[in-house]
């Protein structure tokens, strides 16, 4: 069977590919991940749980006229395969070869050196801003994981959310893991969105039917307003993110390739964000012994 792997060259190379193409791609990403790293050293387990995410992220924006911003950096592996970096995959984290992180020097697809946790969404703010002054209308994704959003730099970001960043999307990788099992309240938090069943359609649903809801005169309109916050609040526990500007979306699972391109179609097509996606991936995901041992 031919390599799909080895036909991409430029994340455009992705758009001429059916479901079917990519679900097969994402198996060979995986095998040459594993092929490669596990003689070269560096971090096979949080690769392997996003490889689905990558392949629909760079198949629905435009790299690098979208900006993809990955938090810790070192879940970029997939995206420099998918960004004209195969030959070269094999000197990674060697003297001389390809960083374990993103590299703007390395690559145009590469736009800060996210070595370090919990920048991604600051940089991504930043950027947006500065979009929305040039009138640019890219967008600008940050992949931020569970464990790099527990740093406090993270809600510094989200802090200067503000709505005319509607090219903005944040996407929490979300896999229970940091460099071990996450812990504590926001990991609990974390935990009760991920457990709460039939989440997404329930407040689609309630959302669509509150917003119908006609208005006769202000103190109405104020009492109806007063009554869809406090419903909303009591049914979708996304509150934390809503309160700080985001339209919530998730949990998603982060291995639903075609799920996962729908939704991201979806939300570029309708450009009102900020928009925070929460995806759920398992960290060595398709490699046994990386899914046991995924630290």
């Amino acid at each position: 069977m031919d390599s799909i792997l080895t036909t991409i060259q430029t994340p455009d190379d992705l758009k001429n590919l059916t479901i079917h193409q990519k679900r097969r791609l994402c198996e060979e990403i995986r095998e040459r991940l594993i092929e490669v790293v596990s003689r070269t050293g560096g971090h096979l387990a949080s690769n392997l749980g996003v490889v689905e995410l990558t392949v629909a992220l760079d198949s629905v924006f435009s790299s690098p006229t979208d900006a993809i911003i990955f938090d810790v950096g070192h879940q970029c592996y997939t995206h420099k395969l998918l960004t004209g970096r195969q030959d070269e995959f094999t000197s990674l984290r060697q003297k001389h070869g390809l960083s374990g992180f993103p590299r703007p020097t390395e690559s145009e697809h590469d736009f800060f050196v996210e070595g370090h946790a919990s920048t991604s969404i600051a940089h991504a703010i930043g950027l947006a801003h500065a979009k929305n002054l040039n009138d640019d209308p890219s967008f600008t994704i940050a992949v931020i994981g569970d464990g790099s959003l527990t740093g406090g730099l993270a809600y510094e970001g989200m802090n200067n959310i503000t709505s005319d960043l509607k090219r903005l999307i944040v996407i929490l990788n979300d896999n229970s893991m940091s460099i071990s099992k996450s812990v504590g309240s926001l990991s609990n938090y974390l935990m009760k969105l991920r457990t709460t069943e039939g989440y997404l359609h329930l407040k689609d649903s309630v959302k669509n039917f509150l917003d119908k809801v006609p208005v006769i005169g202000l103190p109405l309109e104020n009492a109806i307003t007063n009554a869809k916050t406090y419903v909303r609040r009591e049914l979708f526990d996304g509150t934390l993110f809503e309160e700080f500007g985001f339209n919530y979306i998730g949990p998603v699972d982060g291995h639903d390739l075609y799920s996962l391109q729908e939704m991201l179609k979806r939300v570029k097509a309708a450009a009102n964000g900020p928009y925070f996606l929460h995806v759920i991936t398992q960290k060595g995901k398709g490699f046994a012994l990386a899914e046991e041992n995924p630290g």
